[in-house]
C-alpha cells in the first residue's frame, strides 16, 4: 500500500512538470533585456539654418509624434547640446563655470536610459526599462509618448576650486542651473533648425528618476527636456 502511494505521488509530480513545461513551450524564461553601448555616428557639424532665422523660430511645443529619431539626428542633437567642439581640450558646445563640465546628459527613450559620453560619442547603457514617465509628472502625459527625453544631472563632486570645495551648496546649484540652461538652449536652437518640437521642464519626478538612473548622492537632477517630431496640425 505504501509502495503504491509513493508511485502515485511520483506520477502526479511528473504530470505537473509536464504541464508547466507545456505552458511555457518547454523553454526557460527569457532573461531580462540588456542594453548595449550605442556608438553614435560622427556628428555633422556643418549646414543648418542661419542663426537669426533659428532664433526667430525658436519656441516651446508639447505636441510630439512617437516616431523615433534617426541615429544621425540623435548624434547631431547631442553634439549640439553639449558635445566636444574642441577635441584638443575636450571643451564643449555649452559653457560651464571654470570648465567643471558638471552636467551629465542622460538620454531616456522607450528602450531604456543611457548616459551620453561626449568624448567617445557613445551612449553608455544605464537601465533597460522605459522610464520616460518618470522624467515628468502626471500633468505631462506627452513625456511618455515623445521618443526622447534628455535629463540634465549635475554632479557636485566636480564643483571645486583647485581641488578644494570652496563653493557653497547654493552656488553649486546656481552654477549647475545655468549650465543646464545653456545646454537646453542649444537644444532649442537645434530643434528650431531641424524642424523638431521641444520643451524644457523643471517638473520632474526627481525621486523616482534618481532611483531609475542609480544616481549618486553627489548628483542632482536639474532639468529635463522633451524632443520629438511635431504632430501634424489639424
Amino acid at each position: 500500500m505504501k509502495k503504491l502511494t509513493w508511485v502515485s505521488l511520483v506520477f502526479v509530480f511528473m504530470i505537473g512538470l509536464a504541464w508547466v513545461s507545456s505552458s511555457n513551450g518547454g523553454e526557460k524564461p527569457a532573461p531580462p533585456a540588456q542594453l548595449e553601448p550605442v556608438k553614435l555616428p560622427p556628428p555633422q557639424m556643418t549646414g543648418g539654418r542661419p542663426l537669426m532665422e533659428v532664433l526667430k523660430d525658436r519656441k516651446t511645443s508639447r505636441d510630439f509624434k512617437p516616431d523615433k529619431l534617426p541615429l544621425q539626428v540623435l548624434s547631431n542633437l547631442l553634439w549640439a547640446a553639449d558635445g566636444v567642439n574642441r577635441p584638443a581640450s575636450a571643451m564643449r558646445t555649452a559653457p560651464s563655470a571654470m570648465n567643471w563640465q558638471e552636467i551629465d546628459v542622460y538620454v531616456v527613450m522607450a528602450e531604456g536610459a543611457y548616459l551620453y559620453d561626449a568624448k567617445a560619442n557613445v551612449l553608455q547603457p544605464v537601465l533597460a526599462k522605459d522610464v520616460r514617465g518618470d522624467t515628468g509628472r502626471i500633468i505631462q502625459p506627452f513625456v511618455k509618448e515623445a521618443p526622447l527625453n534628455l535629463v540634465y544631472v549635475a554632479d557636485f563632486s566636480r564643483v571645486s576650486v583647485m581641488g578644494k570645495v570652496f563653493v557653497s551648496e547654493e552656488e553649486k546649484l546656481m552654477y549647475s542651473s545655468a549650465g543646464a540652461g545653456f545646454i537646453g538652449q542649444n537644444v532649442y536652437l537645434f530643434c528650431a533648425s531641424e524642424g523638431l518640437s521641444t520643451v524644457i521642464r523643471g517638473l520632474v519626478d526627481k525621486d523616482a528618476l534618481a532611483k531609475d538612473l542609480n544616481l549618486k548622492k553627489t548628483q542632482k537632477i536639474i532639468l529635463a527636456q522633451t524632443i520629438g517630431y511635431p504632430k501634424a496640425e489639424k
